[in-house]
């Protein structure tokens, strides 16, 4: 907890769906001051690519397959993207591009953080 009694928190993979933001809405909407929402921008042929190594190199996740990816894409596309859609209309996506290498995506990542600490996104 921030010394102001603020708290700031990320949460991953949320909301998914129109289900999810209208629950959200209805919960949490009078009680957050949204910053942004993080979009990883990422070719699906090279989220596969990295799900199928993930698995080949002992994930443990049993949907690490292509058939299951593909779904996965199908699902994402169709219940995802539009809510991703909802915030940009709203100016509230900040999208990295995620096709580059794990330290280059973090150091963008890090930057949008360090500009909330600093107030920049507010």
């Amino acid at each position: 907890m921030n010394e102001d009694g603020g708290c700031k928190f990320l949460i991953d993979g949320f909301p998914r769906n129109q289900d999810n933001l209208d629950g959200w809405n209805r919960t949490m909407a009078d009680k957050v001051n949204l910053k942004f929402v993080l979009f990883f921008e990422c070719a699906q042929e090279t989220c596969i690519k990295r799900c199928l190594k993930r698995g080949a190199a002992g994930s443990g996740r049993s949907d690490d397959n292509e058939e299951s990816l593909k779904k996965r894409i199908v699902t994402y596309v169709t219940e995802t993207m539009p809510i991703i859609e909802h915030y940009k209309k709203q100016d509230l996506v900040k999208s990295v591009d995620a096709s580059r290498a794990p330290d280059e995506v973090f150091e963008d990542v890090s930057k949008l953080f360090e500009d909330i600490q600093d107030g920049k996104l507010i």
